[in-house]
């Protein structure tokens, strides 16, 4: 079996792009792709590509890093993700977890944010101080800011919310669109976990709140809730 290397991953997307997907899978990357670039394979398709190079070397995860084009990276995101799920001794979470942070430049769209922060960033941290997350809670770039937030989904599915609830708190204002969804979605989620810190937390914050923060948040609340929670935010 020849060795899983950067290069067999690039092929094989490569192998199945497409001219006419390429639109399509380019307005998925949110800020506008400056240098990235866009190869025209369907994200769905990207997975498998990447399940079959799960144990892809850790060197060669940061070549994919290295690539200009959206799908490549996603692939790099999503063999940390697989790796990171893997049972001990096998799973190098502590080598993921480095790599995710020194590297968080080439991860820069909520969608590879998303597909690796919860089982890199997350898991690493369940056992440790958290305060790496509120470090890039406070970072001026966006993905770093929605990494704080997104990896917390890791604590919510044992129960453990507080660092959700802390970190949305502190970046309630923030004025980026995609910081605000990952806010308004992952109070949800934790709120079905505790309603009532939920409407704790838009009653303190729904005036920092964008509308669409504060729409995602309360989906799952009763309608004069909603009423009450939403009117009360920025229009």
């Amino acid at each position: 079996m020849s060795r899983m290397t950067a290069a067999s991953v690039e092929a094989a997307l490569h192998a199945i792009r497409s001219d006419d997907a390429v639109a399509d899978v380019a307005r998925f990357f949110y800020d506008g792709l400056g240098e990235t670039q866009v190869l025209g394979v369907g994200i769905g398709k990207v997975f498998p590509v990447a399940k079959a190079h799960a144990t892809l070397p850790i060197s060669e995860i940061h070549l994919l890093l290295d690539s200009p084009f959206y799908e490549v990276r996603m692939a790099a995101a999503a063999v940390m993700d697989f790796q990171a799920r893997q049972k001990k001794p096998a799973n190098p979470l502590a080598a993921l977890y480095q790599l995710y942070l020194d590297r968080h430049d080439r991860l820069n769209n909520w969608d590879l944010v998303d597909r690796a922060a919860p089982h890199v960033v997350g898991q690493y941290l369940d056992d440790k101080p958290r305060d790496p997350l509120y470090a890039l809670a406070a970072s001026s770039d966006p993905w770093r800011r929605r990494t704080a937030i997104v990896a917390t989904y890791y604590f919510i599915r044992k129960g453990d919310l507080d660092d959700t609830f802390l970190i949305c708190a502190q970046l309630a204002a923030d004025p980026h669109d995609m910081v605000q969804k990952a806010i308004g979605s992952w109070i949800r989620t934790a709120g079905e976990a505790d309603r009532a810190r939920l409407k704790t937390f838009l009653a303190e914050n729904r005036s920092s709140l964008s509308a669409t923060a504060l729409r995602m948040a309360t989906e799952k609340l009763s309608p004069q809730e909603k009423a009450v929670f939403r009117a009360k935010g920025p229009g």
